[in-house]
């Protein structure tokens, strides 16, 4: 969804990257990274730009078109690490234009002080049965507006066969039913039940769902309604 939204709303101005457990303040806001000059004289360390300056520079090259930079799995790095003094400038509505100061020249267009330009958006995508979610701090959570999207059945019909249907019909009235508000997020998306071949849905079903929620079970993270979860995984083995 967020790779069509870059593509057709916004005519493809943007980019797209991905949060992980390495992703450092040097990576995203900017730092010291080694430069083979080819002089000579060996390794040398350079004032380097990383995605989010890179990013505010090109959408202040066209303020006349929105940017967007998508940030996928934007939970599973510590943000308030990398985001640094920049958690400043991510305000929506502000008086006055916000600006950071730099720790080293950066070049043009920036140099040693940074501003986001207003048609620059930022776009985080997130699994919700991911439970790191919890250590998103609450200071970043605030800059950011939070949508939930939700799995679908309509999607399951249109991409899914009529036992892909029926099994997750099931499941998700299983956690209908059953779960608590803090393990419904944990309801598996419809991913997993677009296959339109009856024989490939069997396979995908004992292969891919199974071992998910037997994970659901081993954690205890759905302790509450755990017997509904082994009756629909012995419903899966039957298949």
């Amino acid at each position: 969804m967020a790779l069509d939204l870059l593509d057709d709303e916004y005519k493809g101005f943007g980019r797209s990257i991905q949060f992980h457990a390495n992703t450092t303040y040097e990576n995203f806001i900017g730092g010291l990274a080694p430069d083979n000059s080819g002089d000579g004289v060996g390794l040398r360390f350079k004032a380097t730009p990383g995605v989010l300056m890179e990013a505010a520079a090109l959408a202040s090259g066209d303020l006349s078109r929105p940017y967007l930079l998508h940030i996928d799995e934007i939970n599973r790095a510590d943000l308030s690490k990398i985001l640094g003094e920049a958690i400043f400038l991510l305000e929506t509505e502000t008086a006055r234009e916000r600006v950071i100061q730099l720790p080293y020249d950066f070049g043009s267009p920036f140099h040693r002080s940074l501003n986001l330009p207003k048609n620059l958006h930022i776009l985080g995508t997130m699994n919700s049965a991911d439970r790191s979610i919890a250590i998103v701090d609450v200071a970043v959570r605030r800059r950011f507006a939070f949508v939930s999207a939700w799995p679908r059945m309509s999607v399951v019909q249109q991409h899914g066969c009529s036992l892909m249907q029926d099994a997750f019909r099931k499941l998700v009235s299983i956690f209908v039913e059953h779960a608590p508000d803090d393990a419904f997020a944990l309801v598996p998306g419809h991913s997993y039940f677009l296959e339109m071949s009856e024989d490939k849905a069997r396979r995908e079903l004992k292969t891919s769902l199974a071992p998910l929620l037997q994970e659901y079970l081993f954690q205890g993270y759905v302790g509450g309604f755990a017997e509904p979860i082994r009756s629909y995984l012995q419903w899966l083995d039957s298949l």
